[in-house]
């Protein structure tokens, strides 16, 4: 998605915790799993980072908390009483299902007018194609996806629009 049709997605979910984890989704990068695995002792919201643990391959990695995210996270964790071993997102019966972020994820799509298909890993690929069109060198990218080659990174720069890059031959400065 383009920054815009984010915030877009974003401003289609009216229900607070809703769109924190949404937005929580796309300011980490997380997966779906790694979201509805997340426990409030895997954020230290004071130093802005997070873990996931047991993700993918079974690895734990860190992923960003983004400025915008402290007080809303903080917030949440007051208003729910989360402690130390909370999920930091339940529903009616604990622990989230995958089924119901993604109705939360495809009703804002479908408000927010994006034609394109949009389900949770979408947050994920616009999060890491963002972060190299603002200039992120992928070797910076790999560690907050958990991707073990440099290879799978690079998917990205060939989505990023090649003119948000901001790469200028040297020949040009000559």
């Amino acid at each position: 998605m383009t920054k815009e049709e984010v915030v877009g997605l974003f401003d289609a979910i009216k229900n607070e915790k809703q769109r924190l984890m949404i937005e929580l989704m796309y300011s980490a990068g997380l997966r779906l799993s790694e979201l509805i695995n997340l426990k409030i002792c895997d954020i230290d919201i004071e130093k802005r980072i997070g873990w996931v643990r047991h993700g993918k391959g079974n690895k734990d990695r860190p992923f960003i908390i983004a400025e915008k995210m402290v007080e809303k996270l903080k917030d949440h964790i007051s208003k729910y009483n989360l402690t130390y071993d909370s999920y930091t997102f339940t529903g009616l019966y604990g622990q989230l299902s995958k089924s119901y972020v993604q109705h939360v994820v495809r009703d804002a799509a479908r408000k927010a007018k994006i034609k394109k298909k949009v389900h949770p890993h979408t947050l994920r690929h616009s999060f890491a194609t963002h972060l190299i069109e603002n200039g992120y060198d992928v070797a910076s990218v790999q560690p907050f996806l958990g991707h073990n080659s440099i290879s799978t990174t690079m998917v990205y720069v060939h989505i990023a629009m090649p003119n948000m890059i901001n790469i200028k031959s040297p020949f040009d400065n000559l």
